[in-house]
């Protein structure tokens, strides 16, 4: 039981201060049983404050320490930091949450905020009496790395961790490597050709001895944790009558960079499929990088008026794309200044709903403007319209810059600017139990803060599979990743978080709800002394306190939450 706990409520440089009394708040807690120092501070996070903190620590002999300000989000790690450099167990730091639960909450009622945030800290300070030192829980791990994908992203991802001297797998279920770019000509901003980019990093991994590069194979199964994942692969067959290969991997950890598909328009979506010169912008690209003459032709026909339909498949208003797919405005403006250079008598008109090129890309839209392509704007909830009369495919549009004026042109070719979409296969999301954003795509814990970690250990994602990028974008996030996913494996050692479930066996007598409420399959079953009970898979388990609840025999608890813990908590939330 923690006798001398130190308590500092923090102003957080006014965000708690306008709305929570925060002197009133040491007053109330002050004098609490077991609390020996009360201070408020403007910045709790401050270098100054930090270590200002640590000198309490040990000035005052504090075993126990607490901190009232932001979410525990942005700082737990910081304060359990502070702890550590003043000799205590970071894991008997208490964080309280009086931003986000009280201040801002309640910005509207200051006397209300004061009260629930002293509630709180009443609250942390009882658990704090109860906070056990705790150890990370420790494992061997493989140093290798596997890579799933071999677009521009898994091969930057594999590229930089052979760097660092680990063994890498990449796999790649297509047989050639490079994803989508590999099959683009000249590229936006840099003109190198796709598959020349495609070419040089995939010719870069091939002279790698840590790298191993497996075409036309996906990954049937996984089982593990972190550390210790095992990958059971699935090579194909290259030619009819030759054995399928199964073969197994042992990594440490997991890079996801499975990218992204195109989007295909609906029959019938702004004239696709119902008239056959309306073609989406990857066709288009592959047209006028494989057409040549001093004319573009398309099905026959001398094309010279190109419609440039923006934003289909993103930025939807009743569909389910309602997200910007980023890439596109640059990709089609460099496409068409492409067209208009190659070509004669290209009259470029992009029907848009506001140009987002944004950065170094804003000069290929000025490129365009000065060569003479025409910009015309909609609404987001009156698209343009195609449609045919007198043989002529024709697209319509009330524009905004021109104070809602219908102008309409005759076009040759419809080009509809088609954005990205999750990949339909999501056979490896469902393997490792990836969870999803509201667009589909995969979900990182925190884009600021935690951008390219998934909630499961050991998995990290890059590059289109979690979201609409760029090639740069995409090449970023794949070299976070793959420093991310080194950082897990590159001491040999793996440290897990010691917060996990713990169980009772003599109360246990296995009925397997727990397992069936854990939603990491932490739990299993084993003989002990004759009977079987739960276990936990320390490795696997995330502390999420699921099975807790559901276990009738009250067999299993949560450590560093444990019922007198929370009850002591709930009493002093209540009045107590």
């Amino acid at each position: 039981m923690k006798e001398r706990i130190g308590v500092y409520i923090c102003h957080c440089g006014g965000n708690i201060s306008d709305y929570v009394d925060v002197e009133r708040v040491r007053q109330a807690v002050e004098n609490d049983r077991g609390v020996v120092l009360a201070k408020t501070t403007v910045f709790a996070c401050s270098d100054s404050n930090q270590n200002d903190m640590v000198d309490d620590i040990k000035k005052h002999n504090l075993d126990g320490v607490i901190v009232a300000s932001c979410s525990p989000k942005l700082h737990l790690a910081t304060f359990r930091s502070v702890t550590e450099r003043g000799d205590l167990n970071k894991y008997t730091y208490v964080h309280t949450n009086i931003r986000e639960q009280a201040s801002w909450a309640h910005s509207d009622d200051k006397i209300g905020a004061t009260e629930k945030a002293i509630l709180l800290v009443k609250a942390a300070i009882a658990k704090s009496r109860y906070a056990e030192p705790l150890y990370p829980n420790q494992f061997e791990a493989e140093k290798t790395i596997a890579v799933i994908g071999a677009g521009i992203s898994g091969m930057k991802a594999a590229v930089s961790l052979s760097d660092k001297n680990t063994s890498v797998i990449l796999i790649e279920k297509e047989n050639k490597v490079g994803g989508h770019t590999a099959t683009w000509g000249p590229l936006a901003m840099s003109d190198e050709k796709g598959s020349d980019l495609s070419h040089r990093i995939y010719s870069d991994l091939l002279q790698r001895d840590n790298v191993t590069v497996l075409t036309g194979s996906e990954v049937i199964s996984s089982k593990g944790s972190i550390g210790n994942f095992t990958l059971k692969v699935r090579k194909r067959a290259q030619q009819a009558g030759d054995p399928v290969e199964t073969m197994e991997f042992n990594v440490g950890s997991v890079v996801v960079a499975t990218g992204f598909d195109p989007y295909l328009p609906k029959a019938g979506e702004f004239g696709f499929s119902s008239y056959e010169n309306v073609i989406t912008l990857s066709d288009f690209k592959h047209l006028i990088d494989s057409f040549s003459g001093k004319y573009l032709e398309y099905r026959g026909k001398r094309i010279n008026r190109i419609a440039y339909i923006y934003c289909v498949g993103s930025r939807q208003v009743d569909g389910e794309n309602r997200y910007c797919s980023r890439y596109c405005c640059t990709s089609v403006i460099h496409a068409a200044i492409q067209a208009k250079k190659k070509f004669k008598e290209i009259y470029n008109f992009h029907f848009n709903r506001g140009i987002r090129t944004y950065g170094k890309q804003e000069l290929l839209y000025a490129e365009s403007l000065q060569q003479g392509d025409i910009y015309l704007q909609s609404f987001e909830d009156a698209p343009p319209q195609v449609y045919a009369e007198n043989g002529k495919t024709k697209v319509k549009i009330k524009d905004v810059l021109t104070k809602e004026k219908e102008l309409e042109i005759e076009a040759d070719l419809v080009v509809l600017v088609t954005g990205m979409v999750p990949r339909a296969d999501n056979s490896i999301g469902t393997m490792f139990k990836l969870p999803k954003g509201r667009d589909k795509f995969f979900n990182e814990v925190h884009m600021k803060l935690r951008p390219v970690e998934t909630v499961i250990d050991g998995i990290t994602i890059a590059g289109t599979c979690q979201g609409p990028k760029n090639i740069v974008e995409s090449v970023n996030s794949a070299l976070s990743a793959a420093a991310k996913s080194y950082s897990y494996i590159s001491k040999g050692m793996l440290e897990t978080e010691p917060i996990v479930a713990e169980v009772n066996t003599d109360l246990c007598a296995w009925c397997g709800k727990c397992a069936e409420a854990c939603p990491f399959d932490a739990i299993g079953q084993k003989d002990v002394n004759g009977k079987q009970v739960a276990v936990i898979n320390n490795s696997v388990c995330k502390g999420c306190g699921m099975c807790a609840p559901v276990c009738p025999p009250d067999a299993i608890n949560l450590i560093n939450y444990s019922s007198e813990e929370i009850m002591s908590m709930i009493e002093q939330l209540a009045g107590g």
